[in-house]
């Protein structure tokens, strides 16, 4: 436990549209309040002449980011860093990425988990062969850049429902199988030992019958073109009804967000999961993302203040303390 009146220095270094949704006057301010201040790093100068800080907080990259994150670290080797670049890393890359997710081993009761089918293609040549993409991967396919690192580029995914769409695509590229899922995604954020999962509207399933009169593809901020001709009926609004949708099994979700952190090493990302409607009982995670948009989570100031709390403390809790998910429409 901190001494009292011990206040804790948490250096963050964000980019500017990072900084901008997170660093707010509500988790400033609250943070002061328990005797947390939240400092800007200047990155254009070293990390050894700034500080001195208790915790690093920090979502950038490139070789000089982490050249001074490894370089205060080992002057500074009390101080917390959030989190390891090099475990960062592997989420910038959607083969890596969920790798992860097939080395967990849950036990789980009536469900299942695990990823949709996924190839990584380096040539056009493979890519505009699909015999050539391995077994059980079909149309329609979701299209998504290899590096996923937060940029506008690596944001850029399609629907492809057929040959004609691979035509406009570029190498590397991810192909992962598309899984009809009711139109519902859930998000689970994850702030070191809390979790929260809440439910969004996501892609509309695709049907056989529908499959062969759609164009070659579809850029993710055009799908809901896809919608055009369900928007009058009753049933796709029914579908598509957030307040309709179960909510995953909490224990299920909190044993696979357990085992991610521990497994990435991680302290703060979240993961989408998908239900496989063709199975019900099935979940596939299909994406994880580091540092996310906290500020869309209720409540994000009080979370991440307690987290910071936690740590600084040396009071966080043990994985069997994990406590209960909390889970949003």
């Amino acid at each position: 436990m901190a001494e009292p009146g011990r206040r804790f220095g948490v250096g963050y270094a964000l980019a500017p549209k990072k900084q901008e949704s997170f660093i707010q006057d509500s988790l400033v301010n609250l943070a002061r309040e328990r005797g947390i201040d939240l400092i800007r790093i200047d990155t254009e100068k070293p990390l050894v002449d700034q500080g001195p800080f208790d915790c690093l907080l920090h979502k950038l990259r490139g070789e000089d980011w982490k050249r001074k994150v490894e370089e205060y670290a080992a002057e500074n080797p009390s101080v917390l860093i959030i989190d390891s670049p090099d475990a960062i890393e592997r989420l910038h890359n959607r083969i890596s990425m969920l790798e992860v997710v097939t080395e967990l081993e849950i036990e789980t009761e009536n469900e299942s988990f695990g990823i949709p089918k996924q190839v990584l293609i380096y040539d056009s040549e493979t890519l505009l062969d699909p015999g050539a993409w391995g077994e059980g991967l079909n149309f329609p396919v979701i299209a998504k850049p290899l590096v996923a690192d937060g940029s506008a580029k690596s944001h850029k995914m399609s629907l492809v429902f057929n040959q004609d769409g691979l035509e406009k695509l570029k190498p590397p590229i991810v192909l992962q199988e598309f899984v009809n899922h009711g139109g519902v995604i859930f998000k689970v954020y994850v702030v070191g030992d809390y979790v929260k999962c809440v439910k969004r509207k996501s892609l509309p399933d695709v049907s056989e019958e529908k499959l062969g009169s759609l164009e070659g593809f579809l850029p993710f901020s055009q799908i809901s073109n896809l919608t055009t001709e369900e928007r009058n009926d009753d049933e796709y609004y029914k579908m598509m009804n957030l307040e309709d949708a179960e909510m995953p099994p909490e224990r299920f979700i909190t044993d696979i967000a357990r085992g991610l952190r521990q497994a990435t090493k991680l302290h703060l990302f979240n993961f989408d999961v998908i239900r496989d409607t063709s199975i019900g009982n099935r979940y596939l995670v299909i994406d994880i993302n580091y540092f996310p948009g906290y500020a869309k989570m209720p409540s994000y100031e009080t979370v991440l203040t307690d987290f910071f709390w936690d740590i600084l403390n040396k009071e966080e809790a043990g994985p069997d303390d994990l406590p209960a998910i909390s889970c949003e429409k």
